[in-house]
């Protein structure tokens, strides 16, 4: 560790981890609610469970966004973060809120209340004060980080970083405003949801993919920070107007359908991007980093990114094939991939490089690490398959033939099984690469003043 203030981003990966925690167990309790509609009613109705599932999984991401930079960002302006207290205040805050978000969910409180009540908009069902508290955290996180990088040295990942995480926290004010009318709601709702994972994000993303590329594989700055500028540029370009995508049937105007078809095609140009510069940097490397575990989460990262958000995304975005799967299984299956292989791996990975740093130890148990990637992406592979065919039985049944929808869930009951069978892989994974990453027999975090020592990187 060659920054003190590097060691901030320790407590955020392990809040992350413990929410990471919560959010695939309760994805398996929902894959077999799936499978035992009654199972846990009256205790966890699925509509909470839902919301725990999907909430715990934007926030845990998010936290391991802020640690990332949190890490990287003194490595790249080579100074000290602005304020720790300012950081550690930011996490309290958002850990603060999540437990609210989860007390509020849990019991339904405050049902209906303007400022403690659940809000029920999908994703974005956070109590006002909640929604308040995150803006605050975040307002706080990019004054520390971008007084840290002006005072600093200023590079392309920092930069794309920086530009990411402002966009990111802006969008996120469109979360405040809830029309009456739907369709109206529903436009400015994709504001937030579309523009984050599939246009800022992506611009987190491919910066912390470069910072891990730079350390892992030594190829010169210069070539990384090239294939970076494309990788945004493309990002930019098709992830604005592919928001369209999402308007075909929501009421706004036809002209809608073509822009979103054509633009959200071009969607997959980033991510096949990014899968090239990992594979090509790899490649061209001229390091044999002893961090192999991290090197595999990367090239996984950005491989299951391509066909999770790329390859999936792409099979049923064209308006008229959109016409007949939307809301069907096949976009879960393209869900669960997408944010796999984007963003959970991409976490995993800048985790799995940081971490032996932060906790000096060097190596670390990577064997454990390395099958829980196999495990995970086994088990999401095959999950991603299971739904896919059972959204193409499910479009035929429903959408072509019009059975009832009850009637077509009971014929996608053996899909369900098997989704759970791939959520268990999935789970045991994930408890792998947690206990990997926390067993150490030396486990002290540097604190300040002591002397650092610096493992390979």
């Amino acid at each position: 560790m060659k920054y003190q203030t590097q060691k901030i981003a320790f407590a955020y990966f392990l809040v992350a981890m413990i929410l990471f925690a919560v959010q695939v167990t309760i994805g398996l309790i929902m894959g077999w609610i799936y499978v035992d509609g009654n199972f846990l009613s009256e205790i966890l109705p699925f509509n909470i469970a839902r919301m725990l599932h999907t909430n715990s999984l934007v926030v845990w991401l998010l936290l391991g966004f802020f640690g990332a930079a949190y890490y990287l960002v003194p490595e790249e302006s080579e100074r000290e973060i602005h304020s720790t207290k300012l950081a550690y205040l930011q996490l309290g805050i958002l850990v603060l809120g999540t437990a609210g978000v989860v007390v509020t969910y849990l019991f339904n409180l405050f049902d209906g209340n303007f400022l403690l009540g659940n809000e029920g908009r999908e994703f974005l069902e956070q109590p006002k004060w909640v929604k308040v508290g995150i803006l605050v955290a975040a307002l706080i996180f990019l004054y520390n980080i971008s007084m840290t990088v002006l005072k600093g040295k200023k590079t392309a990942i920092t930069n794309i970083l920086l530009l990411g995480l402002w966009l990111l926290s802006l969008l996120f004010l469109f979360a405040f405003y809830n029309p009456s009318n739907l369709a109206l709601d529903k436009q400015y709702w994709w504001y937030v949801i579309h523009l984050w994972v599939e246009a800022t994000w992506e611009l987190v993303m491919a910066s912390i993919l470069a910072f891990l590329m730079l350390k892992l594989t030594g190829v010169d700055r210069e070539v990384i920070e090239k294939w970076l500028y494309v990788i945004v540029a493309t990002a930019l370009f098709s992830g604005i107007l592919g928001t369209g995508h999402h308007y075909y049937w929501i009421g706004t105007p036809g002209y809608w359908q073509w822009i979103g078809s054509i633009f959200s095609t071009l969607e997959v140009v980033p991510f096949f991007g990014m899968m090239a510069f990992a594979f090509i940097m790899v490649w061209k490397g001229r390091r044999d980093h002893p961090n192999k575990a991290a090197l595999l989460w990367s090239l996984g990262c950005a491989t299951l990114a391509f066909f999770g958000a790329g390859v999936w995304g792409f099979l049923h975005t064209l308006h008229g094939v959109n016409f007949y799967t939307h809301g069907t299984q096949i976009t879960a299956a393209h869900g669960h991939l997408a944010f796999f292989g984007a963003y959970v791996a991409l976490n995993l990975a800048i985790i799995s490089y940081a971490f032996p740093v932060l906790k000096g130890r060097d190596p670390y148990n990577q064997v454990l690490n390395m099958a829980s990637f196999w495990l995970m992406s086994g088990g999401m592979v095959f999950m991603t398959f299971t739904l896919t065919f059972a959204g193409t039985v499910q479009t035929h049944l429903q959408r072509v033939n019009g059975d009832y929808f009850m009637d077509v869930q009971d014929q996608l009951w053996i899909f369900y099984v098997m989704r759970f069978g791939s959520g268990v892989a999935v789970v045991l994974g994930a408890v792998l690469f947690i206990y990997a990453m926390l067993a150490s027999r030396k486990s002290e975090i540097i604190a300040p003043g002591k002397p650092v020592s610096t493992p390979a990187e």
